[in-house]
């Protein structure tokens, strides 16, 4: 079926049903809805090439995937997935081998001016992130994944990073831990500063010293987390318990503890922030992981449809989520051990 028989067959426009198909924000709801209720009825589907050269979209969203993308960007991607599915739009996935920022800037430049996609998502923002800045004076869409302080009106979804881990650090230290090991993400970026910022303020809240010793930045993968916690573990006094940016730290901690004859639950207490990934959850892992609750998944969904609610009219400015963070406890954070080295 053509545009112009279908459009017959429901008693409206050419125009207006292109319109309402294509989410011009001129046609109202009511129009919109019945337009595509028929359509699903008769089995209608617009030609995607004849759509894209009437409205002037490439029909695609662009990600950026650097080299740090990981498990992390595959559990983005189908959040992404699950809310495009059906809606004709499709993912651009750029990659970038090395995260140099001149490379990044350049890339989203050709992005924009090749017209391959209608909007992009920004990932691991910095406080001042002149990416958000290109791509404003671009004018082409996006939405951040995170938050930055940079002076520009942009779209944001984030998790309170700074309530999550200073939940997780009063938590422990309502256990009695006093030195208490973070797992922080790479240096410099807007939530590992966030999570600093949280981690700090639980322990000057009982008074303790901040000792940058106990803190490590870099990418949230087991080596690291191995490395980091099995050096943790050898000073004098040695950390009783962890706060670990992500699963993935989190196994290198086990890692580092049975390497040492530590019982994690026992001897160490260790929460996680938890991604929710489906091939590897927290109530599996021996012992059970304690946790601060957030599905990346959920949050590429969420993104994807704040991005098709901006494309269809929806003011950047109006595009603003702080999703709260929830802490369970499960058998890894337990009360020091009184023999815990001094």
């Amino acid at each position: 079926m053509k545009l112009k028989e279908f459009a017959k067959e429901i008693g409206l426009s050419p125009t207006t049903v292109s319109r309402a198909l294509s989410g011009y924000p001129e046609v109202n709801e009511a129009t919109r809805a019945r337009v595509m209720e028929e359509a699903a009825r008769l089995g209608y589907r617009p030609n995607i090439n004849a759509v894209r050269l009437a409205t002037g979209r490439a029909g695609a969203i662009g990600v950026v995937m650097t080299k740090a993308g990981d498990y992390q960007f595959s559990e983005f991607l189908s959040g992404m997935a699950d809310r495009l599915s059906g809606e004709d739009i499709d993912i651009l996935i750029t990659p970038m081998a090395e995260h140099a920022p001149g490379d990044e800037l350049q890339l989203y430049r050709r992005l924009a001016e090749s017209r391959r996609v209608d909007a992009v998502v920004v990932h691991s923002p910095r406080p001042k992130d002149p990416r958000i800045a290109l791509l404003h004076q671009l004018k082409l869409p996006f939405i951040v994944h995170g938050r930055s302080a940079t002076e520009v009106p942009h779209a944001w979804l984030d998790i309170d990073n700074e309530g999550a881990v200073r939940r997780s650090t009063e938590h422990l230290l309502d256990l009695g831990h006093r030195r208490i090991a973070l797992l922080n993400g790479r240096d410099g970026l807007t939530f590992t500063l966030d999570r600093l910022v949280g981690y700090k303020a639980a322990l000057a809240e009982r008074g303790i010293d901040y000792d940058p010793q106990l803190v490590t930045h870099g990418s949230f993968t087991d080596e690291i987390g191995f490395r980091f916690a099995r050096s943790a573990l050898e000073q004098r006094p040695r950390p009783t318990a962890f706060v670990a940016g992500s699963m993935m730290t989190a196994l290198g901690v086990y890692r580092a503890a049975r390497s040492r004859n530590l019982v994690i639950g026992q001897d160490i207490s260790v929460i996680a922030h938890d991604d929710v990934f489906p091939y590897l959850t927290a109530e599996n892992m021996a012992p059970s992981l304690s946790t601060t609750r957030s599905s990346i998944r959920a949050a590429g969904s969420r993104i994807t449809d704040l991005l098709l609610q901006m494309l269809s009219g929806c003011q950047a400015t109006d595009v603003k989520e702080l999703w709260p963070v929830e802490l369970i406890l499960r058998e890894t954070s337990r009360p020091v051990p009184k023999d815990a080295a001094e």
